[in-house]
């Protein structure tokens, strides 16, 4: 009854979020997205990490495209993900390669592009709290991936966000991943899932 009761609660925020996130304007997205990939880049987390996993977006998701960009002009390597329902997987990506029509509409490499496993992840959002709780579409296809990847070595989870989209408090079930960062054109957050473990 408690999990009914909670999904059902994650389905409400899932609704609101959407209508949110879709109701903000273009024009700030794009500007927000580019504010994001800077506030990211400066912050020196992801110096050091290769490859970094990332996503196409769709909808009003935050673009990572700059960061991305961003990422791979500095000579790290960036991978988008690939779904393989239930599962993503993550392939190599750089600027201008053709990209093929994957699950649920989203572009991704082909299968001749290399797969990776990245140590350090770019994850989209509906809705975040400060201890990384996160709000995605409901599938578990990063979730599932980040416990995935965990199960190979540590992995960085950065939530890519407006800001708009913090609540007070995410419902969490057993398998939902917190993110370690979260990176919105306002600032960087480091979850309590983070400091805690300092």
């Amino acid at each position: 009854m408690l999990s009914s009761s909670l999904s059902e609660r994650k389905e409400r925020l899932r609704r609101e979020a959407f209508a949110m996130r879709d109701g903000l304007d273009e024009i700030f997205r794009r500007e927000a997205a580019e504010r994001i990939a800077a506030r990211a880049l400066a912050c020196g987390d992801l110096k050091d990490r290769n490859p970094v996993g990332g996503y196409w977006p769709i909808r009003s998701e935050v673009d990572p495209r700059p960061l991305m960009q961003a990422l791979t002009s500095r000579g790290q390597d960036v991978a988008l993900s690939q779904v393989l329902h239930p599962h993503l997987s993550f392939r190599l990506w750089r600027p201008g390669d053709i990209l093929v029509r994957g699950g649920f509409g989203v572009h991704e490499p082909g299968p001749d592009a290399p797969e990776v496993f990245p140590n350090a992840l770019l994850v989209p959002l509906l809705a975040f709290d400060r201890r990384g709780g996160r709000i995605g579409y409901g599938k578990g296809h990063f979730d599932r991936a980040i416990a995935a990847l965990e199960d190979k070595h540590p992995i960085l989870t950065i939530g890519l966000a407006y800001a708009v989209q913090e609540i007070e408090e995410v419902p969490v079930e057993p398998h939902d991943r917190l993110l370690d960062l979260i990176v919105t054109e306002a600032e960087l957050i480091r979850t309590s899932a983070v400091r805690d473990a300092l």
